[in-house]
């Protein structure tokens, strides 16, 4: 086994995903105790300008027409005998749709131990994961085998992940890439009408805190005072209260607003990987253990139906209206 701490590239249409530049971050950590490289390991097609401004040691970059979107069966075929054979020390993934299907059957392949929802590491080996929700941190010392971590939001900022200076790119070739069980026919974007979350400056967030359907109007109410938008975690759109256009978390959409109101929201790791990470997260729940105060910049500890009323009017006034 090599001290290498491989990083997988997670990227959609073009982009990098906020989310790889994190486990970047981790990874320089990481190597600082090992001694080794922090290797990206980019996988794609035509694809190489992607390494462009990743923080890493150097790119791995296996170029290969099924590699154009993520595809489960094709990232599997590349990534398994690739981590087998070079054997690093650990290989981290985002905690995402893609990197936690990646990592669990990458784990039962190779024998490989895994662990999910990495908030911190250290230069001594160890890990903080969040579990039950991300009520509970947990801390351990990395087994000696290579190991995969998925990586969850919040220890690290997407620009620590970042380099002003393109790493070196090594090619790889990739093995045979036919007969896959799945294949991508077509991205298919939404359809519009609804807002555009992902482009709001203010959201106001409600969670499963709001209780029932009718009390959405509050909400609305706070998000009119402030000249912002509703949207909402997955209990809420699951009861059909909003619809899936205002879904923040890893199956909705990724958000980037300069204010971000959590009213009830418990902060599950699912939700907070959604959020970007400049933005100014205001969080209201009667759990002082809710996860959400863990990345939150202020939060208060109190119902948010004695909170929201009270606050709407305030700014109601204050702006003259």
């Amino acid at each position: 086994m090599n001290q290498d701490i491989y990083v997988v590239i997670e990227h959609l249409r073009g982009q990098a995903a906020d989310i790889s530049y994190v486990a970047l971050a981790a990874a320089r950590v990481l190597a600082q105790g090992t001694g080794g490289e922090v290797v990206a390991v980019l996988l794609g097609h035509n694809a190489q300008t992607l390494a462009d401004g990743l923080a890493a040691d150097r790119v791995l970059y296996i170029d290969h027409p099924a590699l154009a979107d993520f595809i489960p069966d094709a990232y599997l075929k590349v990534l398994a005998p690739l981590i087998n054979e070079r054997e690093p020390r650990a290989v981290l993934l985002g905690n995402t749709t893609i990197g936690s299907d990646v990592a669990s059957v990458l784990s039962a392949r190779l024998g490989a131990p895994l662990v999910s929802s990495c908030r911190t590491v250290s230069a001594e080996g160890k890990a903080t994961s969040q579990i039950c929700g991300g009520k509970i941190l947990a801390e351990f010392a990395l087994p000696d085998a290579t190991t995969i971590l998925t990586v969850i939001p919040g220890g690290y900022s997407p620009e620590q992940g970042q380099s002003e200076q393109a790493p070196p790119l090594t090619p790889a070739a990739a093995p045979a890439l036919e007969d896959l069980r799945i294949t991508l026919k077509q991205y298919i974007e939404p359809e519009a009408g609804d807002v555009d979350i992902s482009k709001e400056p203010i959201l106001i967030a409600v969670g499963r805190g709001i209780q029932n359907q009718d009390n959405i109007e509050l909400a609305n109410d706070l998000a009119n005072a402030l000249g912002g938008v509703v949207c909402a975690s997955r209990p809420v759109v699951d009861q059909g209260w909003l619809p899936t256009s205002r879904l923040v978390g890893k199956s909705g959409k990724r958000v980037k607003p300069k204010l971000y109101l959590a009213l009830g929201i418990s902060g599950a790791p699912e939700h907070v990987e959604a959020l970007g990470e400049n933005a100014m997260i205001i969080a209201i729940n009667t759990d002082p253990a809710a996860p959400i105060f863990q990345v939150a910049k202020y939060g208060a500890q109190i119902d948010l139906f004695d909170l929201v009323p009270v606050l709407g009017e305030q700014i109601r006034q204050a702006k003259g209206s």
